[in-house]
C-alpha cells in the first residue's frame, strides 16, 4: 500500500509538476564561437565584458567579394565585421535557426549572468515555412528586443521573458560561455 501511495504521488507531480514550463535551453543547433583574441573586435567585447552588464550584441554571418565576415552591432549604437580565419570556418557552423546570435551580460543579478539568445523573434518565427521569412529583433540601449511584427518585447537582461506584450513563448535561449572581453566566446 505505500508503495502505491508512494509511486501515485510520483506519477502526479511527473504529470502536472511541468505544466506550461518551458524548456532553459534550445535543442535547436547552434555551434558559433568567437576567438576575439584574435579579432580584437570592441563591439563584441563590449557584450563579453561583465563590468559593463547590459550591453548586448548581435553577432551574425554575412559574406562580402567571395569572403565570410563576422558581423557585429550591439545595443548602444557600435557595429563592425571581421573577417573569418580558417579556424573560424571550422568552429562556427551554425548561428541559431537564421543566422543570428545575441550575446551579452544581464544587470539584473549579481553576479551578472552571461546570455545567449537566437536573433529571431521565437513567436513569429517559423524555420519550417516556405518561404522563410525572418523576423529578427531589434535591440534597443536598456536591453529590450523588440519584434517589428507582433510587437512584443523582451527582457535581454532577465532571461529573455517578454516585458510587453501579448503572451507567449520567451526568447529562444542557448548554453554560452565567454572568457571575457578578448577571449574566446561560445554558443551551443
Amino acid at each position: 500500500m505505500r508503495r502505491a501511495l508512494f509511486l501515485l504521488a510520483v506519477a502526479s507531480t511527473l504529470l502536472t509538476g511541468c505544466g506550461d514550463a518551458q524548456n532553459e535551453f534550445s535543442s535547436a543547433p547552434c555551434y558559433v564561437q568567437v576567438d576575439n583574441s584574435k579579432h580584437q573586435d570592441a563591439t563584441l567585447a563590449s557584450a563579453m565584458n561583465p563590468s559593463s552588464p547590459g550591453v548586448f550584441c548581435i553577432v551574425s554571418r554575412q559574406s562580402k567579394a567571395g569572403a565570410t565576415y563576422f558581423a557585429f552591432s550591439n545595443n548602444v549604437g557600435q557595429s563592425s565585421t571581421s573577417i573569418y580565419n580558417a579556424i573560424d570556418k571550422r568552429l562556427t557552423l551554425v548561428f541559431g535557426l537564421n543566422n543570428g546570435v545575441i550575446v551579452g551580460y544581464g544587470n539584473l543579478s549579481s553576479p551578472a549572468v552571461f546570455y545567449a539568445y537566437d536573433v529571431e523573434c521565437p513567436n513569429c518565427f517559423n524555420p519550417q515555412a516556405l518561404p522563410v521569412k525572418s523576423r529578427p529583433l531589434k535591440l534597443s540601449s536598456n536591453g529590450i528586443a523588440t519584434c517589428a511584427v507582433c510587437k512584443r518585447e523582451y527582457n535581454l537582461n532577465n532571461g529573455g521573458v517578454i516585458a510587453k506584450g501579448d503572451g507567449g513563448k520567451k526568447l529562444t535561449r542557448y548554453r554560452c560561455a565567454t572568457s571575457g572581453p578578448f577571449g574566446v566566446l561560445q554558443v551551443n
